[in-house]
């Protein structure tokens, strides 16, 4: 257990002693996306009558915030870690695969939370924003974090150095993260992108985040969380295996 609070504590001092760049930079960018995006689009787009464009686009990038600032904490600790050389320490450590699954998970789902909710006080100044169910917001914010977590330690894990990170970060997170919902209801997509955005985990973490502030969703909130408990069971069983067989770590 020591072992395990000593390796979360060093994974929350890696991010906290550049909080700048960990946090605050990722609110801004967050902040900037609500004010052009508002700017342009607020009277031009339409998604619930009651909900105003600039309301509607508080949750999705706040959880945008959280699934990539996730997926940076881990994809960042283990190629840190691998191209420094100190991932040795932690393999002679006297602490199980799962406590080092674990602390990795933890650390990042807290930075991403935290951004998340970050951008959601920071528009909060601007905007009026209500919630309908805080407990569906936590439960689709550390789902969804958690599963960006995994996957962004199985992207440090397979990486080589830091370039080859970016490739699952350009062609995995982006892509479905702006296909699933952050800046539109699917509802006014072609009923192709419509199925395309339905196979998309993503969209039920947004979706699911999103019903917990208006009471409204594309889809029932008990199947995004159907979908998305599903999807993080199976990434973190995966990504456990793979630390537990020592791949790319050992050699």
């Amino acid at each position: 257990m020591v072992g395990f609070c000593t390796l979360l504590y060093k994974e929350l001092l890696r991010f906290w002693r550049v909080v700048f760049q960990t946090v605050a930079a990722p609110i801004l960018t967050a902040l900037l996306y609500l004010l052009i995006f508002s700017h342009i689009l607020q009277d031009r787009v339409t998604v619930y009558t009651d909900v105003g464009y600039t309301q509607f686009l508080v949750p999705g990038l706040a959880m945008m915030s959280v699934l990539q600032n996730a997926f940076a904490n881990g994809s960042s600790s283990i190629i840190q870690s691998k191209v420094t050389g100190n991932i040795v320490f932690l393999l002679l450590a006297p602490i199980s695969n799962f406590q080092v699954f674990l602390a990795y998970l933890l650390a990042s789902v807290i930075r991403g939370v935290s951004v998340g909710f970050g951008v959601v006080l920071a528009s909060i100044i601007f905007i009026n924003i209500s919630t309908f169910n805080f407990f569906w917001i936590i439960i689709f914010a550390v789902l969804g974090a958690g599963i960006l977590a995994c996957l962004g330690l199985l992207a440090g894990i397979w990486a080589e150095k830091f370039d080859q990170v970016a490739v699952f970060q350009n062609f995995i997170v982006m892509p479905m993260t702006f296909l699933s919902g952050v800046f539109y209801s699917i509802h006014s997509l072609p009923e192709f992108w419509q199925q395309v955005s339905r196979s998309n985990p993503f969209f039920y973490m947004i979706d699911g985040f999103r019903y917990g502030f208006f009471g409204k969703s594309d889809v029932s909130p008990i199947v995004s969380f159907l979908v998305v408990g599903i999807v993080f069971l199976s990434l973190s069983a995966v990504t456990f295996n793979v630390i537990k067989s020592g791949y790319k770590l050992r050699t």
